[in-house]
């Protein structure tokens, strides 16, 4: 199933919890010289045109980047983030969005790398385009979880996995669990970020049950809410589950959060930092 396009989501509430996540862990990577890799198992196609008649559709950008783009007062914690975003804008001008592979692109080195992978038929010549002739970015038209397995372990022995599929499927949040449980045993030491939707709550509680019996440790759960849990479809938070994180990544989302519930979702947000498995 293959009708997903994250055009009519892009920089949401939780494209912004997702890519801020992202940013944090990179930049902890380059606090070595050594070279590290990315990996991105639903690159989408790079970057969106929030002018686009399918982001205009929706709107979901304005309660989400727009909230916070040309902010004064931002977070010292955001800024590698914010430094993405303005790469594809002109000025105070907010069109481009960037989607993960761009937020990477923003913050490699020259001795780091990315692989990308896209199965999507109208979105992989997208994704190819936006990264034409970069050496540093191998794109592949498979399906993520099969590229991930048949890459790891990486000849760099540090790096970032972000995993985040649509769940369209409910099959697909066990998919996470499986992948993981295949991937962490071919490279322990990597950096795993999984993203996920709270559409439906159990769903959630149910992915963690998995991960927990994995018998991995250093598992930390971060959540930006913008409403309470309803059983009405659509989406009240989203979140990411990151194995082996950056010691500071706790500390500095117990920093973020708080402000971009304040700047998002005032009223009705809400957000936590806990650990699922401590070390």
């Amino acid at each position: 199933m293959l009708s997903y396009r994250h055009s009519f989501h892009a920089g949401n509430h939780a494209d912004v919890v997702k890519h801020i996540v992202q940013s944090l862990i990179l930049d902890a990577l380059k606090q070595k010289e050594t070279p590290f890799v990315y990996h991105d198992t639903h690159s989408g196609v790079g970057r969106y045109d929030l002018t686009h008649e399918w982001s205009e559709k929706t709107g979901e950008y304005k309660q989400g980047i727009a909230r916070i783009w040309q902010q004064a007062d931002i977070p010292a914690e955001v800024q590698s983030y914010l430094d993405a975003v303005a790469q594809l804008n002109n000025g105070d001008t907010l069109r481009y969005y960037p989607g993960s592979p761009r937020v990477a692109r923003a913050q490699i080195r020259e001795q780091d790398r990315m692989v990308l992978t896209e199965l999507h038929p109208s979105d992989f010549p997208l994704l190819e385009q936006e990264f034409h002739r970069d050496r540093q970015v191998k794109i592949f038209k498979e399906d993520g979880f099969s590229r991930l397995k048949a890459s790891l372990p990486p000849k760099e022995r540090r790096g970032l996995v972000l995993i985040d599929p649509p769940y369209e499927l409910a099959r697909e949040y066990r998919d996470v669990v499986t992948a993981i449980a295949q991937s962490h045993k071919r490279w322990a030491t990597g950096i795993y970020a999984i993203w996920y939707p709270v559409v439906n709550r159990c769903d959630i509680e149910d992915m963690l049950e998995g991960l927990q019996g994995l018998g991995i440790r250093k598992i930390l759960q971060i959540e930006l809410g913008v409403s309470p849990d309803t059983t009405e479809r659509g989406m009240t938070a989203s979140g990411m589950i990151v194995i082996n994180p950056p010691w500071k990544l706790e500390s500095q989302m117990q920093t973020v959060l708080p402000f971009l519930k304040q700047a998002i979702a005032p009223a009705t947000g809400h957000f936590k930092v806990e650990w699922v498995v401590p070390e």
